[in-house]
């Protein structure tokens, strides 16, 4: 089994667009204040059984766009010959790239995007328009406009894109509260899957704050089974209100089809992110502390009623956690009154806050229950990163590296509690890739030296530079290792 993103590459620039009404719903839908848990509640004749989605579609698909880019690729002509090992061996591992010419060819991809401004401004996916040359959106009546992209975040999949030369004002989605979604609800998928024009599907909300769904750092997926295929990606999850509650983002399939389990970016993130990429400062608050959710094992250990909440394991000194009074063994069961049961869910209730204001953490401790009022801050550029690129003859000769702090952990999506020095490159052809070293390892001795600091590494190595021989251990994927090594 695996996780797919959406987009399909395609070999043509321009489909036509139609829209298939929704089948049997439970409530004519209609714009109105977001609903309570109290209002949902089973048909209650036949006629309620007969009611259409037709209403809501028709106030929702014209804010449904799709999106179509266009990616210049290159690539050099090969030929079998070169992955040869006999070549390899006389004539070294750059021997196909030294004769394959390059070749440029042009890649096309579609996906969809969601207007929330009536400027013109799209919310999609970043994978929809990564690397994008040209981006091309086709509304809802068929008018197509060139789009500019205002920034996008890899981190949470999510992009933000602007229309040009919109003159009059566009049908714009309504936000939704995705904390206010809950299990069974109602929902519809609008997007373009397979490049055959807007489509409209329905379904229920199958799980809430999914999480190991994609690479992203930041997972607290909406799970629906509405049909979402390839091409629905960044399209709108909207609920029965005709609210934007998330946007289509990947599918967990086995054949590159819809398996009926779909994921959706949950808007409150939705909300965040893009008010920080339209104003150019996207920075999301900090906890500083590490943790595990808690098992069947732990929760007896802790004389918990059950397993939930993220048990804390440690604390960083000057965190915004520590300050509030957070301790290693605290277990953290719910952020502002909303539950947490995994370290993922935490860090996305804490980066979907507001920066300077703060979090309301409900705690166990020692089998009771506590109130911790942390503050929603950045996380800080302490020590200095003193990036720098290391030279001369020796083992990390090519590599660029840096001191680890708190902002930089959480920029790549590592633990924030890590010192340390980390290699961030490697150079080609370079005396650190001779020695294997990788982007992401952790400097943790030369020569029987400590390293704790890019200074010290760079004092350690001139020094060593007198001997040909090395000693070097560095920590990769939580191990420790070390290597011998004459130069």
């Amino acid at each position: 089994m695996q996780v797919r993103w959406i987009p399909t590459i395609l070999t043509f620039a321009t489909i036509s667009m139609a829209v298939l009404g929704g089948i049997a719903p439970l409530k004519q839908a209609q714009a109105q204040t977001a609903t309570h848990s109290d209002d949902r509640r089973l048909p209650t004749s036949q006629a309620e059984m007969k009611m259409s989605f037709s209403p809501l579609v028709k106030q929702t698909a014209p804010t449904v766009v799709n999106i179509y880019t266009k990616k210049v690729v290159s690539e050099r002509q090969r030929t079998p010959f070169f992955n040869d090992p006999f070549f390899k061996q006389f004539f070294g591992e750059q021997f196909g790239g030294a004769f394959g010419a390059p070749r440029q060819r042009v890649e096309r991809s579609l996906g969809s995007g969601v207007i929330v401004s009536g400027d013109g401004t799209i919310v999609t996916n970043h994978h929809v328009i990564d690397g994008a040359s040209e981006i091309r959106v086709v509304l809802h009546d068929n008018r197509e406009f060139d789009a500019d992209l205002v920034g996008s975040d890899e981190r949470t999949d999510l992009a933000v894109l602007k229309l040009r030369g919109v003159e009059t004002a566009l049908p714009a989605i309504t936000f939704g509260d995705s904390d206010a979604v809950e299990v069974g609800d109602l929902v519809l998928a609008i997007g373009n899957p397979f490049g055959v024009g807007q489509t409209v599907t329905s379904g229920i909300v199958s799980a809430l704050a999914r999480a190991g769904v994609t690479g992203q750092d930041y997972q607290s997926f909406i799970q629906t089974d509405a049909a979402i295929n390839p091409g629905n990606s960044g399209g709108a999850l909207i609920d029965i209100d005709g609210k934007l509650i998330g946007v289509n983002s990947a599918i967990f399939t086995k054949s590159g089809g819809s398996n009926g389990i779909g994921f959706a970016v949950p808007v409150n993130m939705v909300k965040v992110v893009m008010r920080g990429l339209i104003s150019g400062d996207l920075r999301r608050p900090w906890v500083g502390a590490s943790g595990q959710a808690v098992t069947a094992d732990l929760a007896s250990s802790l004389e918990l009623d059950r397993p939930h909440g993220v048990l804390i394991s440690a604390v960083r000194d000057g965190s915004p956690a520590l300050r509030s009074g957070l301790q290693a063994g605290d277990v953290v069961v719910a952020v502002n009154g909303l539950p947490v049961d995994n370290p993922n869910e935490l860090k996305f209730r804490i980066a979907t806050l507001e920066l300077d204001s703060a979090a309301n953490l409900t705690v166990l401790r020692r089998g009771k229950e506590i109130k911790l009022s942390m503050p929603l801050e950045v996380a800080p550029e302490r020590p200095a990163r003193e990036e720098s690129v290391i030279d001369g003859n020796n083992p990390f000769s090519g590599t660029k590296v840096s001191n680890m702090n708190p902002a930089l952990a959480d920029e790549l999506g590592v633990d924030t509690l890590s010192e340390g020095v980390i290699i961030l490159g490697v150079a080609r052809d370079s005396l650190a890739r001779r020695t294997r070293l990788q982007a992401g390892d952790y400097i943790v001795e030369i020569n029987g030296e400590k390293i704790d600091s890019v200074a010290r590494l760079k004092e350690v190595v001139k020094a060593g530079e007198r001997s040909r021989d090395w000693k070097i251990a560095v920590k990769r994927d939580g191990k420790v290792l070390t290597g011998e090594f004459t130069l």
